[in-house]
């Protein structure tokens, strides 16, 4: 038996259900993205904000690539569950998505429901890759394959800029206001990113229309705090024994949940504050404590972990050498470049929340992508302390980790993927044998590094010592002598 309408009467013997009239929903938002975390996040928040009565913020669901999440949710009347994961598990069935569409499959429909009267927000969790820019410089990769196309196939975009553009041009010839643009990716200062971006595409498809959008679009800068790792077959059949209903797609996380958002809208929006988010005039110190602190530690972890053996998050913030690294790392490295307050406070949350064997976090997941997440989640903080003159060994350390780490086979010669963009270029430089010569080669690639870190020998240096080490004695034995430890 699937979970569906039908069925949810059945679902509510062990789960907490949607309180409000589905069918009254109103196509509110449009999500680029529909992955688990905008499932087990925003569209969470939303989900309450229903609940509270305000039927206009259904969300209508767009997977820019795979028909996947389509094809499991379409079944079940686009619901599915959450499970929350702490010390027990809570069981809750969102009912906040009313439709899901596939792009590929029809991009006039996605389109059309972003030129919608009733759309007033588009939000995005397409991934650092996804906004097809130039990580170190925060540009518009106009070379990207997607770009191209969409410039020149512009009722049928591939990107989630492309769409965005397109949907805004086709709201302003039809006199329709703008939808607020609404990023919820680990980007620095990811509106004003999404902005940028926007509005560089839009100058190469009318002038006019960039100039539109610069004046009446809203592009608010949010930062998103959650760890939900990938559902698991595991996951799907101890949930459907809970619930005795099948759920094709459920999505699991832990109890801890935030969302701060620069209240800046185009338009009318959700009384998030309502589900606990945080409405603010500037999001960025916020935002930086959580890409340096949570991210930058978590992708640290990945990648050293994952080279001595790990598989989880939690089964490496328990090896006491991983845990003492990552803990002055964030104390004696990143806090000092933060302003956001309690910042000791936070980082004991983290390391609980890094604890939670509940989750099964895997370190692979974290570690895909690197070269789109290291500029903003450790080489930033390695800028900031090189320019305050100040050392920054661990974090040079977990760089290190990182070009080790594309050797794609751990310390015990287990092999493993490099899921990427840049993977061939990534792995074609860490395969020179010559460690100075792999850490030039790697430093040399300017999307990751940008054209200023090779240049700076008191960061180049200690990498290509760390490298050295762990090379030759392991991640951990090379970390036990890193000095204060």
């Amino acid at each position: 038996m699937k979970l569906n309408k039908q069925t949810l009467a059945q679902a509510s013997k062990q789960a907490t259900l949607p309180t409000y009239d589905r069918t009254a929903l109103l196509p509110g938002i449009v999500h680029l993205g529909l992955g688990a975390f905008h499932r087990a996040h925003q569209a969470v928040y939303t989900d309450t904000v229903l609940a509270e009565g305000d039927l206009r913020w259904g969300i209508v669901g767009v997977s820019l690539r795979s028909p996947d999440t389509r094809d499991a949710l379409a079944p079940q009347d686009n619901l599915y569950t959450l499970g929350i994961r702490g010390e027990g598990e809570q069981l809750r069935i969102i009912g906040s998505i009313t439709d899901t569409l596939v792009a590929p499959e029809s991009p006039a429909a996605v389109l059309a429901a972003m030129s919608h009267p009733h759309c007033h927000i588009v939000s995005l969790t397409v991934t650092e890759k996804g906004y097809c820019h130039d990580p170190a410089t925060n540009t518009l990769r106009f070379d990207h394959p997607d770009i191209v196309h969409d410039l020149a196939h512009v009722d049928a975009p591939h990107s989630a800029i492309g769409f965005i553009v397109r949907a805004l041009e086709k709201r302003r010839d039809a006199g329709l206001p703008p939808f607020t643009v609404l990023s919820c990716d680990n980007l620095p200062s990811n509106g004003n990113t999404s902005r940028a971006l926007v509005l560089a595409f839009a100058e190469r498809v009318d002038t006019e229309l960039s100039k539109w959008i610069s004046q009446h679009g809203a592009f608010p800068n949010s930062m998103v705090d959650r760890i939900v790792p990938k559902t698991t077959d595991e996951d799907r059949t101890a949930i459907a024994a809970r619930l005795t209903v099948d759920d094709a797609w459920p999505v699991v996380t832990e109890p801890f949940s935030q969302w701060v958002i620069e209240d800046r809208f185009a338009g009318p929006r959700p009384a998030w504050e309502q589900a606990g988010a945080t409405m603010v005039d500037e999001a960025e110190p916020y935002e930086h404590a959580k890409l340096r602190m949570l991210n930058g530690s978590h992708s640290s972890l990945a990648y050293l972990g994952s080279l001595a053996g790990y598989v989880t998050v939690d089964q490496a913030i328990r090896d006491d050498g991983l845990r003492g690294f990552i803990e002055r790392m964030m104390t004696e490295e990143i806090a000092p470049t933060l302003q956001r307050p309690g910042l000791d406070d936070y980082r004991d949350e983290l390391v609980a929340r890094f604890r939670n064997p509940a989750l099964k976090h895997r370190l692979q997941q974290i570690a895909m992508d690197g070269s789109q997440k290291l500029p903003q989640r450790l080489l930033g903080t390695i800028r900031a302390r090189l320019d305050a003159g100040l050392p920054c060994e661990r974090l040079c350390f977990a760089v290190a980790g990182w070009m080790r780490y594309l050797r794609a086979e751990d310390e015990a010669g287990r092999a493993y993927p490099i899921s990427d963009p840049l993977a061939d270029t990534l792995q074609a430089a860490a395969g020179i044998t010559d460690i100075s010569q792999r850490v030039d080669a790697l430093l040399a690639i300017e999307a990751v590094f940008g054209n200023d870190l090779a240049m700076r020998i008191e960061f180049v240096s200690v990498v290509k010592g760390f490298l050295r080490r762990i090379e030759e004695e392991g991640v951990l034995q090379a970390l036990s002598k890193i000095r204060g430890r």
